[in-house]
């Protein structure tokens, strides 16, 4: 069995979930609140801007924040989606069965991780879609846009192999929720507590999710904000495909 089918097998459950739907219900409804309110308040503020509403304004005032709330309801959408990943099979005896078939703990692992990163990225391209209905009314700068999409698709990444490998190393999927929910937060909240102590750089300052996605959000796609990003992806599967490993010879 190999890592994609593995990742059909997963994502044909999760279409039948009722708690995927849910989740993805909720999800694209507060977004598209968050949106209407971003809207709202730059309509609003237009009067009192000089100059015509067009240009990258739009995109500074309304879709890099709207963007910034998705990942920051990813950091608890991820956890949840992932938590069932590893934890769930093992706890259903469903994890031997797969060992059984043949499958690696690499193919495992990674047919897991893209069958919820499928699902949080499908979730993210229609959560895109809703600035690009008013696209031909703002005269959006699309170069920023796209940057900002890519950074948030990065980091939605990181968050969803965070999520893979809490769920390997747990025994229960709330314990991985929660293990997962707590490390997300902790590199979101780094930031803030850089800012507090007066410091913008060093290895704490790099740490933060905010510093790798603040540049995109400007337009500005750096390597090293990618490097970033799939160090994150990279440790995170390595990890979690030596624990399934490790069980696989236990047994």
């Amino acid at each position: 069995m190999s890592a994609l089918s593995v990742a059909r097998i997963d994502l044909r459950r999760l279409a039948v979930r009722p708690f995927a739907w849910t989740l993805a219900g909720i999800a694209l409804a507060m977004m598209a609140w968050q949106f209407l309110l971003g809207v709202s308040a730059f309509m609003h503020a237009q009067p009192t801007v000089p100059g015509p509403a067009v240009g990258p304004g739009f995109i500074d005032a309304v879709v890099a924040p709207y963007l910034l709330n998705y990942i920051q309801l990813c950091l608890v959408i991820a956890p949840l989606v992932t938590m069932q990943a590893l934890a769930g099979e093992r706890g259903a005896q469903r994890l031997a069965l797969l060992t059984a078939s043949g499958a690696t703990a690499t193919q495992i692992v990674l047919g897991k991780y893209l069958a919820c990163l499928v699902f949080l990225w499908l979730l993210l391209i229609v959560v895109a879609t809703m600035p690009l209905v008013l696209g031909g009314a703002t005269h959006p700068d699309w170069g920023q846009f796209g940057a900002a999409l890519v950074a948030g698709a990065l980091c939605v990444a990181a968050l969803t192999a965070i999520g893979i490998a809490c769920s390997a190393f747990t025994p229960e999927p709330a314990l991985a929720a929660a293990a997962a929910l707590l490390i997300g937060e902790a590199l979101s909240l780094i930031d803030a507590g850089v800012r507090l102590t007066g410091g913008d750089t060093g290895w704490l300052g790099w740490l933060a999710l905010h510093t790798h996605l603040a540049p995109a959000m400007r337009g500005l796609m750096r390597s090293e904000d990618i490097v970033y990003f799939m160090i994150i992806v990279a440790l995170a599967l390595a990890l979690a495909i030596r624990r399934i490993d490790g069980e696989r010879g236990r047994d």
